[in-house]
């Protein structure tokens, strides 16, 4: 893929805008990073050019998100990629470890549902239905296409998806099923999207869900369902339906959790982070996810500089942009 013109940049340039000395060219110091597997493209993509930027080497894992959480609260990590906000039991394990974290959203995201190419019966779908094939009782039971739906096939239901330490997985169950993590057992799990593109690809009564940077790059083997929002209307998950809000409730933000010490004592974990706020957007939309407006990224930083450190997103927040809840946030801090 092409990474805009960072590139093009000399390692002199990046010297002389003070985001790199040459003493952190020779250090060997790495800036880990696990987690979502979701958010995973998007800080790849900022490691790369982070990388070629400055020479500091930078590890990015995929263990999900709850993983990733589990690493980052013993402190094994600097980032953690998340599909969702941390949960109560995860800020409590931080604390207990000591680890204060920094709460940054980066970009948009469509929960995309996708078939195989071969499937020209269920190119739309109500939640209703995605609930009747996922939820806990279709165990061994909802195994056939006319099962969803009166007039599909008699074709076997084979479905794909996240594993519980993935927060596409907790998103979806709740979005979905309305109860997190209850789904049914008899599904192909997997942390690795790529895993599941390949599971759909190569069935023909496969479907499966993940994000949509994931559909985006594997649109010549898979197809999007259209999903019936609120309004009534059957949606497909794109940049456009996403940031005009037509297609929910399957849109959610994406975030990176900073370790708030390490953000101040280590300089090349600053620097990385600085480098993800300039690029987040650019890269963000180059990977297929939705930027946020430049508003909303002015907030974001502003809220990074500010080293508040906490969860804005602890309560669902309905009907307010980025900028209005992390404003919120620091007014109540």
């Amino acid at each position: 893929m092409n990474r805009l013109k960072l590139k093009q940049i000399s390692i002199a340039t990046f010297v002389s805008l003070g985001m790199l000395s040459t003493s952190s060219i020779a250090a060997n110091d790495i800036v880990k990073i696990d987690g979502s597997s979701t958010v995973y493209p998007i800080t790849e993509a900022v490691a790369e050019e982070f990388q070629i930027a400055t020479r500091i080497k930078v590890t990015v894992g995929v263990s999900g998100t709850g993983g990733g959480f589990k690493k980052f609260c013993r402190g094994e990590t600097a980032v953690s990629n998340a599909s969702r906000p941390i949960k109560l039991n995860e800020i409590k394990r931080c604390k207990e470890s000591g680890i204060k974290f920094i709460e940054l959203p980066i970009a948009y995201d469509a929960l995309s549902v996708v078939i195989n190419k071969k499937n020209d019966w269920a190119k739309e779908m109500t939640l209703s239905e995605l609930k009747k094939m996922w939820e806990p009782a279709a165990q061994g039971k909802i195994m056939k296409w006319n099962q969803i739906r009166a007039g599909w096939p008699d074709e076997p239901l084979r479905l794909y998806g996240p594993g519980a330490d993935s927060g596409t997985f907790d998103y979806f169950t709740e979005a979905v099923i309305e109860e997190s993590k209850a789904i049914r057992g008899d599904f192909t799990a997997s942390e690795d999207d790529n895993v599941l593109v390949k599971g759909v690809s190569g069935d023909k009564g496969g479907i499966a869900y993940f994000g949509l940077a994931y559909y985006e790059e594997n649109k010549n083997l898979l197809s999007a369902v259209a999903i019936k929002n609120s309004t009534g209307n059957f949606v497909l998950p794109s940049l456009k339906t996403i940031m005009n809000g037509s297609y929910n409730p399957l849109s959610r933000p994406l975030f990176i959790y900073l370790n708030a010490e390490k953000v101040k004592s280590d300089p090349n974990v600053k620097k990385f982070v600085e480098f993800y706020l300039k690029y987040a957007a650019e890269l963000s939309k180059e990977v297929g996810y939705v930027p946020f407006s430049k508003e909303e990224y002015a907030a974001i930083t502003n809220h990074y500089k500010t080293l508040q450190t906490g969860s804005a997103y602890k309560e669902p927040k309905i009907g307010l942009s980025v900028k209005e809840i992390l404003e919120l946030s620091a007014a109540n801090n």
